[in-house]
Protein backbone atom coordinates (compact mmCIF):
# COMPACT_ATOMS: atom_id res chain seq x y z
CA UNK A 1 0.00 0.00 0.00
CA UNK A 2 1.17 3.21 -0.88
CA UNK A 3 1.90 6.40 1.32
CA UNK A 4 -0.73 8.20 -0.50
CA UNK A 5 -3.34 5.24 -0.27
CA UNK A 6 -2.30 5.21 4.02
CA UNK A 7 -2.90 8.75 4.15
CA UNK A 8 -6.74 8.22 3.07
CA UNK A 9 -9.51 8.87 6.19
CA UNK A 10 -11.05 5.56 5.81
CA UNK A 11 -8.07 3.35 5.72
CA UNK A 12 -6.56 5.41 8.92
CA UNK A 13 -9.54 4.73 10.32
CA UNK A 14 -9.54 0.84 9.86
CA UNK A 15 -5.65 0.94 10.75
CA UNK A 16 -7.14 2.38 14.44
CA UNK A 17 -6.40 -0.44 17.09
CA UNK A 18 -9.95 -0.49 18.32
CA UNK A 19 -11.33 -0.75 15.16
CA UNK A 20 -9.25 -3.64 14.19
CA UNK A 21 -9.61 -5.07 17.54
CA UNK A 22 -13.40 -5.13 17.34
CA UNK A 23 -13.66 -6.22 13.74
CA UNK A 24 -10.87 -9.61 14.59
CA UNK A 25 -12.71 -10.34 17.93
CA UNK A 26 -16.13 -10.35 15.52
CA UNK A 27 -14.42 -12.92 13.34
CA UNK A 28 -12.41 -15.11 15.69
CA UNK A 29 -15.48 -14.85 18.04
CA UNK A 30 -18.11 -16.27 15.70
CA UNK A 31 -15.82 -19.53 14.71
CA UNK A 32 -15.14 -19.93 18.37
CA UNK A 33 -18.80 -20.59 18.70
CA UNK A 34 -18.49 -24.01 17.55
CA UNK A 35 -15.19 -25.53 19.18
CA UNK A 36 -17.22 -27.45 21.53
CA UNK A 37 -19.49 -29.17 18.72
CA UNK A 38 -16.50 -32.07 18.69
CA UNK A 39 -13.17 -32.94 17.71
CA UNK A 40 -12.77 -32.66 14.56
CA UNK A 41 -15.19 -29.26 14.48
CA UNK A 42 -12.42 -27.94 17.13
CA UNK A 43 -9.34 -28.50 14.93
CA UNK A 44 -11.23 -27.12 11.89
CA UNK A 45 -12.45 -24.04 14.05
CA UNK A 46 -8.62 -23.33 15.04
CA UNK A 47 -7.37 -22.94 11.62
CA UNK A 48 -10.35 -21.18 10.67
CA UNK A 49 -9.59 -18.59 13.63
CA UNK A 50 -6.01 -18.17 12.87
CA UNK A 51 -6.67 -17.46 9.20
CA UNK A 52 -9.59 -15.11 10.20
CA UNK A 53 -6.73 -13.26 12.57
CA UNK A 54 -4.82 -12.90 9.45
CA UNK A 55 -6.88 -11.73 7.37
CA UNK A 56 -8.20 -9.05 9.97
CA UNK A 57 -4.52 -7.98 10.50
CA UNK A 58 -3.45 -7.91 6.79
CA UNK A 59 -6.44 -6.44 5.10
CA UNK A 60 -7.97 -4.10 8.16
CA UNK A 61 -4.97 -3.68 10.36
CA UNK A 62 -2.88 -3.22 7.32
CA UNK A 63 -0.14 -5.04 9.32
CA UNK A 64 2.54 -7.88 9.04
CA UNK A 65 1.81 -11.07 11.65
CA UNK A 66 5.10 -11.93 12.81
CA UNK A 67 3.32 -13.66 15.91
CA UNK A 68 2.15 -16.54 13.94
CA UNK A 69 4.63 -17.01 11.11
CA UNK A 70 6.01 -20.45 10.72
CA UNK A 71 9.82 -19.79 10.80
CA UNK A 72 9.89 -20.82 14.93
CA UNK A 73 5.98 -22.29 14.97
CA UNK A 74 7.56 -25.40 16.69
CA UNK A 75 10.42 -24.80 18.16
CA UNK A 76 7.93 -21.48 20.05
CA UNK A 77 5.37 -24.93 20.43
CA UNK A 78 7.45 -27.24 21.79
CA UNK A 79 8.58 -23.86 24.57
CA UNK A 80 5.06 -23.22 25.84
CA UNK A 81 3.75 -27.18 26.03
CA UNK A 82 6.86 -27.59 27.99
CA UNK A 83 6.12 -24.40 30.48
CA UNK A 84 2.69 -25.51 30.57
CA UNK A 85 3.38 -29.39 31.53
CA UNK A 86 6.05 -28.28 34.46
CA UNK A 87 3.49 -25.51 35.44
CA UNK A 88 0.79 -28.01 35.81
CA UNK A 89 3.06 -30.89 37.31
CA UNK A 90 4.78 -28.60 39.93
CA UNK A 91 1.16 -27.27 41.05
CA UNK A 92 -0.91 -30.40 41.19
CA UNK A 93 2.16 -32.47 42.73
CA UNK A 94 2.31 -29.66 45.28
CA UNK A 95 -0.81 -29.99 46.44
CA UNK A 96 -0.72 -33.66 45.76
CA UNK A 97 2.45 -33.62 48.48
CA UNK A 98 -0.19 -31.82 51.20
CA UNK A 99 -2.74 -34.44 50.72
CA UNK A 100 -4.96 -32.55 47.98
CA UNK A 101 -5.30 -34.73 45.51
CA UNK A 102 -5.32 -38.66 44.63
CA UNK A 103 -5.74 -40.25 41.44
CA UNK A 104 -7.53 -43.01 40.50
CA UNK A 105 -7.17 -44.64 36.51
CA UNK A 106 -10.13 -44.21 34.73
CA UNK A 107 -9.35 -47.24 32.36
CA UNK A 108 -10.69 -47.85 28.41
CA UNK A 109 -13.44 -45.05 28.75
CA UNK A 110 -10.59 -42.62 30.03
CA UNK A 111 -8.56 -43.32 26.88
CA UNK A 112 -11.59 -43.26 24.89
CA UNK A 113 -12.48 -39.33 25.74
CA UNK A 114 -8.66 -38.65 24.45
CA UNK A 115 -9.38 -37.20 20.96
CA UNK A 116 -11.90 -35.05 22.12
CA UNK A 117 -10.16 -33.84 24.92
CA UNK A 118 -7.14 -33.09 23.03
CA UNK A 119 -9.18 -31.34 20.10
CA UNK A 120 -11.30 -29.28 22.21
CA UNK A 121 -7.92 -28.09 24.16
CA UNK A 122 -6.24 -27.14 20.91
CA UNK A 123 -9.31 -25.72 19.74
CA UNK A 124 -10.19 -23.61 22.92
CA UNK A 125 -6.66 -22.24 23.78
CA UNK A 126 -6.53 -20.74 19.70
CA UNK A 127 -9.49 -19.19 19.61
CA UNK A 128 -8.83 -17.81 23.52
CA UNK A 129 -5.09 -16.67 22.80
CA UNK A 130 -6.36 -15.16 19.16
CA UNK A 131 -8.88 -13.06 21.41
CA UNK A 132 -6.92 -11.89 24.60
CA UNK A 133 -3.16 -12.27 23.32
CA UNK A 134 -3.92 -11.57 19.48
CA UNK A 135 -5.89 -8.78 19.38
CA UNK A 136 -6.46 -7.16 23.01
CA UNK A 137 -3.33 -6.94 24.43
CA UNK A 138 -1.99 -5.89 20.93
CA UNK A 139 -4.62 -3.61 20.69
CA UNK A 140 -4.30 -1.89 24.21
CA UNK A 141 -0.27 -2.24 24.10
CA UNK A 142 -0.57 0.01 20.55
CA UNK A 143 -2.96 2.79 23.05
CA UNK A 144 -1.38 2.29 26.23
CA UNK A 145 2.19 0.47 26.09
CA UNK A 146 2.68 -3.22 27.40
CA UNK A 147 2.16 -2.76 31.37
CA UNK A 148 -1.54 -1.34 30.66
CA UNK A 149 -1.94 -3.91 27.96
CA UNK A 150 -1.27 -6.65 29.99
CA UNK A 151 -3.00 -5.53 33.16
CA UNK A 152 -5.86 -5.30 31.34
CA UNK A 153 -6.35 -8.37 29.50
CA UNK A 154 -5.34 -9.98 32.24
CA UNK A 155 -8.46 -8.67 34.29
CA UNK A 156 -10.69 -9.37 30.72
CA UNK A 157 -9.51 -12.87 31.07
CA UNK A 158 -10.85 -12.76 34.58
CA UNK A 159 -14.01 -11.39 33.76
CA UNK A 160 -14.75 -13.53 30.79
CA UNK A 161 -14.19 -16.15 33.02
CA UNK A 162 -16.41 -15.21 35.75
CA UNK A 163 -19.38 -17.07 34.88
CA UNK A 164 -18.28 -20.30 34.18
CA UNK A 165 -19.96 -22.98 36.88
CA UNK A 166 -19.04 -22.55 40.32
CA UNK A 167 -17.13 -19.27 39.65
CA UNK A 168 -16.61 -16.80 42.90
CA UNK A 169 -14.43 -13.26 42.85
CA UNK A 170 -11.70 -15.71 43.78
CA UNK A 171 -11.73 -17.89 41.13
CA UNK A 172 -11.91 -14.65 38.52
CA UNK A 173 -9.09 -13.08 40.57
CA UNK A 174 -7.04 -15.66 40.23
CA UNK A 175 -7.78 -16.98 36.70
CA UNK A 176 -7.05 -13.15 35.78
CA UNK A 177 -3.22 -13.72 37.46
CA UNK A 178 -2.82 -17.58 36.41
CA UNK A 179 -3.58 -17.40 33.10
CA UNK A 180 -4.31 -13.80 31.96
CA UNK A 181 -1.42 -12.60 33.73
CA UNK A 182 1.13 -15.79 32.54
CA UNK A 183 -0.15 -16.13 28.86
CA UNK A 184 0.51 -11.86 28.62
CA UNK A 185 3.62 -12.01 30.28
CA UNK A 186 4.72 -15.24 28.11
CA UNK A 187 3.23 -13.56 24.76
CA UNK A 188 5.76 -9.87 25.53
CA UNK A 189 8.45 -12.19 26.12
CA UNK A 190 8.54 -14.13 22.68
CA UNK A 191 6.23 -12.50 20.39
CA UNK A 192 4.97 -15.51 19.63
CA UNK A 193 1.20 -16.71 19.46
CA UNK A 194 2.54 -20.44 19.02
CA UNK A 195 4.02 -20.54 22.71
CA UNK A 196 0.81 -19.29 24.35
CA UNK A 197 -1.36 -21.52 22.12
CA UNK A 198 0.55 -24.38 23.34
CA UNK A 199 0.59 -22.65 27.13
CA UNK A 200 -2.45 -23.10 27.04
CA UNK A 201 -3.62 -25.89 25.46
CA UNK A 202 -1.42 -28.38 28.00
CA UNK A 203 -2.89 -26.93 30.83
CA UNK A 204 -6.11 -27.24 30.00
CA UNK A 205 -5.73 -31.06 28.60
CA UNK A 206 -3.47 -32.33 31.28
CA UNK A 207 -5.93 -30.91 33.83
CA UNK A 208 -8.77 -32.26 32.34
CA UNK A 209 -6.70 -35.64 31.88
CA UNK A 210 -5.98 -36.33 35.13
CA UNK A 211 -9.73 -35.61 36.05
CA UNK A 212 -9.71 -31.89 37.38
CA UNK A 213 -12.85 -29.75 36.97
CA UNK A 214 -10.98 -27.10 34.58
CA UNK A 215 -12.55 -23.50 35.32
CA UNK A 216 -15.75 -25.40 36.20
CA UNK A 217 -15.99 -27.50 33.93
CA UNK A 218 -16.47 -31.27 34.63
CA UNK A 219 -15.18 -33.31 31.10
CA UNK A 220 -14.01 -36.51 30.69
CA UNK A 221 -10.51 -37.85 31.70
CA UNK A 222 -7.90 -40.46 31.59
CA UNK A 223 -7.95 -40.39 35.13
CA UNK A 224 -10.54 -39.48 38.45
CA UNK A 225 -9.26 -37.20 40.89
CA UNK A 226 -10.53 -37.11 44.48
CA UNK A 227 -9.98 -33.96 46.71
CA UNK A 228 -9.39 -33.49 50.09
CA UNK A 229 -8.82 -30.52 51.98
CA UNK A 230 -9.88 -26.51 51.82
CA UNK A 231 -10.89 -25.30 48.33
CA UNK A 232 -8.10 -22.84 49.01
CA UNK A 233 -5.62 -25.52 48.77
CA UNK A 234 -7.41 -27.91 46.06
CA UNK A 235 -9.56 -25.14 44.35
CA UNK A 236 -12.15 -26.85 45.52
CA UNK A 237 -15.54 -27.87 42.69
CA UNK A 238 -14.37 -24.93 40.50
CA UNK A 239 -10.96 -26.93 39.98
CA UNK A 240 -7.03 -26.39 40.15
CA UNK A 241 -7.29 -22.35 38.99
CA UNK A 242 -8.88 -21.58 42.21
CA UNK A 243 -6.43 -22.23 44.48
CA UNK A 244 -3.60 -20.19 45.81
CA UNK A 245 -0.71 -23.06 44.57
CA UNK A 246 -1.10 -22.42 41.01
CA UNK A 247 -1.48 -18.65 41.30
CA UNK A 248 1.89 -18.48 43.48
CA UNK A 249 4.08 -20.19 40.91
CA UNK A 250 2.47 -18.34 38.08
CA UNK A 251 3.70 -15.17 39.64
CA UNK A 252 7.06 -16.27 39.86
CA UNK A 253 7.22 -17.65 36.08
CA UNK A 254 5.55 -14.51 34.89
CA UNK A 255 8.27 -12.05 36.98
CA UNK A 256 11.52 -14.08 35.18
CA UNK A 257 9.01 -13.95 31.73
CA UNK A 258 9.08 -10.08 32.13
CA UNK A 259 12.21 -9.60 33.33
CA UNK A 260 13.18 -11.23 29.68
CA UNK A 261 10.97 -9.48 28.14
CA UNK A 262 12.07 -6.19 29.18
CA UNK A 263 15.66 -7.34 28.69
CA UNK A 264 14.92 -8.26 25.28
CA UNK A 265 13.39 -4.54 24.73
CA UNK A 266 10.18 -6.13 23.94
CA UNK A 267 8.18 -4.02 26.58
CA UNK A 268 6.42 -1.27 25.01
CA UNK A 269 6.39 2.05 27.14
CA UNK A 270 3.56 4.33 26.79
CA UNK A 271 5.21 7.04 24.90
CA UNK A 272 6.31 4.50 22.42
CA UNK A 273 3.02 3.10 22.10
CA UNK A 274 1.67 6.38 21.08
CA UNK A 275 4.13 6.42 18.14
CA UNK A 276 3.73 3.19 17.01
CA UNK A 277 -0.17 4.03 16.79
CA UNK A 278 0.43 7.32 14.79
CA UNK A 279 1.95 4.83 12.16
CA UNK A 280 -0.49 3.27 10.03
CA UNK A 281 -0.16 -0.45 9.20
CA UNK A 282 2.65 -0.15 12.01
CA UNK A 283 3.88 -3.87 12.73
CA UNK A 284 4.21 -5.09 15.98
CA UNK A 285 7.29 -6.15 17.95
CA UNK A 286 9.01 -9.45 15.56
CA UNK A 287 10.29 -12.21 17.50
CA UNK A 288 13.76 -13.46 17.09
Amino acid sequence: MTDAQQNKPFIRFLHYPLVWLVVGVIVVGAVSLFVGAGPVPAVICAVLAIVGYWAVMRFVAGRRTPEIAWRHALRDAGIGAAIGAGFLALSVGAIALLGGYSFTFDGAAGLRALPELIAVAIGGAVTEELLFRGLALQAFEKLGGSWIALIATAALFGLAHSANPGATLWSSIAIAVEAGGLMGAAFLWRRSLWLVFALHATWNGLEQAIGIPVSGHVDPGVMLTSVHGPAFLTGGAFGLEASIVPVLVSIALSVVMLLAAHRSRRIVPLRASRRLSALPGSASLVAE
